[in-house]
């Protein structure tokens, strides 16, 4: 006869489990600590204040610029921009577009992106699969006009290959994927997720967007300091997540194209037209960066 013995888990068995127990909940709740750590490390690096409050005189700044823009001759953003070039009835191919487009952008003129995105349509390149399927010295040779080219052309190739290996030849559908796609940064994927997915996420804060509302004193200089609590040099990040507290959701959109316009025709980086200007009353820069007016023989 055969008997089964059962054995009753001992007094440290019991107290070495619950002891695990309570260091995993422990450890959970350290973990949760360590984020909220290193989430206010990082704000603390970066030290944007967060202000909420609107500048004085915008909506009657932005109201301006508005009919500057609508009466006053095209900028090549008009006809030239992101937006424009990747007009087309095919919604995943107008992603795409925009997706190329937008990588072309950085440190390219309107017009020699323009010119380089015909140039890819042309030649069927305008897809995940029609760039895969280039190699990386032709698909340089075919950009070789905007800027940072031969970097460009390796890092469509690895985006190409990511968005058909994971998203059918589409592009990431958020703003967290479409980051990680080589060559893709924070202003860019706010673009093309408020043109190629029509979801606005964020503002797009180029170097006119960037510029422009510094010397419209849309953007305290308080929104970015040290550790140490002296200012530091303010970058188009600090600047989106600023005028994100105050200005309306549903201006993120068109800001973008509106203040680019606005600086290819005005504004400009160097020698601005004040003179020509309807905001200059308004502005707490106007004249700061002018041409100096010549003096009277």
């Amino acid at each position: 006869m055969t008997t089964t013995t059962t054995t009753m888990p001992s007094k440290n068995t019991e107290t070495a489990k619950n002891g695990k127990k309570r260091r995993a909940h422990r450890g959970q709740r350290e973990g949760e600590r360590g984020e909220q750590k290193r989430t206010l490390t990082t704000e603390r690096r970066n030290n944007v204040k967060h202000e909420s409050e609107p500048p004085k005189n915008w909506e009657k700044t932005l109201a301006t610029i508005k009919r500057m823009r609508k009466n006053g001759p095209l900028a090549p953003v008009d006809t030239m921009g992101c937006e424009k070039i990747a007009e087309t009835d095919d919604k995943k191919q107008k992603r795409y577009r925009t997706l190329i487009s937008a990588m072309l952008s950085s440190q390219t003129k309107d017009q020699i992106n323009h010119a380089t995105m015909n140039k890819l349509i042309a030649l069927n390149k305008d897809t995940a699969e029609g760039i895969l399927n280039t190699t990386e010295d032709d698909l340089d040779e075919i950009i070789h006009q905007v800027g940072f080219h031969r970097n460009k052309a390796k890092y469509l190739r690895a985006a190409a290959k990511i968005c058909i290996e994971k998203y059918g030849g589409d592009i990431p559908p958020d703003l967290e994927s479409l980051v990680e796609l080589p060559g893709v940064g924070p202003k860019m994927g706010h673009l093309i997720m408020n043109v190629g997915w029509e979801k606005p996420s964020g503002i797009c804060v180029d170097v006119h967007v960037h510029r422009i509302t510094e010397r419209l004193g849309w953007v305290s200089e308080s929104c970015a300091v040290t550790n140490a609590g002296s200012p530091r040099k303010r970058t188009p990040e600090d600047t989106r997540v600023a005028l994100e507290k105050w200005l309306p959701k549903d201006e993120w959109v068109e800001i973008n194209p509106l203040l680019v316009g606005f600086g290819q025709l005005y504004c400009t980086p160097l020698r601005p037209k004040c003179s020509e200007c309807d905001v200059v009353n308004l502005c707490e820069n106007a004249f700061r960066d002018a041409a100096p007016k010549k003096s009277e023989a």
